[in-house]
């Protein structure tokens, strides 16, 4: 019998069934993962903030993007690495409440920032020489702060609802703290909860993606009019565009994964939490590499100072 206390003060994560002998590699794995996602993101944020040249709109985007990754990828990986080196599973409830809510901040977030870089990016190609008025640092700063504010706002109250809510277990069937993972332990029925987390992530995605496919028409409808936009601006504004609707496109690609896997009853545990954790490490991998490929701004800078900082040590 599992007293209320422990119930209370700590719960124990399921985790991944791993085969004897497997623990060390699968520990490596997700420690490189975690160093690739840090040193990525690192030089993305860490190039942005020296240059000066691309002190600009989308570029700190990115950088806001950047801190997202780190925010998710850093809420489940330690964690997991832990799980899979000392074969530690347990975990307090006020940090398991803080895992689930950063990892949901992480989904939202990148949702309301990616509809903030593409209202950018519609500005950028359909008002070229308003752009700068228009998107003025004051502005820059409301889209970027009102994209996180709308994310922490969401989740916030999604976690109110239910942060009295009683436990009646303390095993969470999961790789990582999840707010439905949490709320399978309810002692009672949540229906409050259930419900606005649905119509809150039908919402903010339904609502994210009307802004970009309303931007990017706009944008191809002013691709095909404005024929006497510079070439060049012309060039460096879809070339943001495609990494913002690569990464857009990634992060909807994973989503849909994890929706599509526990459709299916058949497919074993493992395999569900496998795709749910891709959802957290593959885009924060991946994303620093799409804006170093596609932006050729940002992979010159990349390039130049890495090259700087090599011939200055010789």
């Amino acid at each position: 019998t599992i007293s209320s206390v422990e119930i209370l003060n700590v719960l124990k994560l399921e985790g991944f069934h791993v085969p004897p002998g497997y623990s060390s590699f699968l520990f490596f794995l997700a420690l490189f993962n975690y160093m690739v996602v840090l040193m990525g993101n690192g030089v993305v944020v860490c190039v942005i903030i020296i240059d000066k040249n691309l002190h600009r709109p989308m570029f700190v985007m990115i950088c806001h993007l950047v801190v997202c990754d780190l925010l998710g990828a850093t809420a489940v990986l330690p964690r997991l690495m832990m799980h899979f080196l000392t074969g530690e599973r347990r975990i307090a409830h006020i940090p398991a409440i803080a895992q689930a809510f950063s990892v949901h901040t992480y989904g939202v977030a990148t949702q309301t920032l990616l509809g903030a870089m593409a209202y950018d990016r519609y500005i950028a190609v359909c008002e070229p020489l308003r752009y700068h008025a228009i998107m003025t640092s004051a502005r820059l700063h409301s889209c970027c702060g009102l994209a996180w504010f709308v994310a922490l706002l969401c989740i916030a109250v999604l976690f109110a609802f239910h942060m009295n809510t009683p436990l009646c277990g303390n095993i969470i069937k999961h790789v990582y703290c999840s707010n439905r993972a949490i709320l399978r332990l309810a002692c009672r029925s949540t229906p409050i909860n259930n419900i606005y987390g649905l119509s809150m992530s039908w919402s903010v995605s339904t609502g994210i993606f009307i802004i970009i496919a309303f931007s990017y028409f706009r944008i191809l409808q002013a691709s095909v009019k404005q024929s006497n936009i510079d070439s060049g601006v012309r060039s460096k504004a879809f070339q943001t565009c495609a990494s913002h609707l690569v990464v857009y496109v990634l992060y909807e690609i994973a989503s849909v994964i994890i929706i599509v896997s526990h459709r299916f009853a058949s497919a074993s545990q493992d395999i569900k939490k496998f795709f749910s954790i891709l959802f957290i490490i593959i885009p924060p991998a991946i994303n620093p590499i799409i804006y170093g490929l596609v932006s050729k701004e940002l992979r010159s800078s990349i390039i130049k100072h890495f090259t700087k900082q090599v011939f200055h040590k010789k």
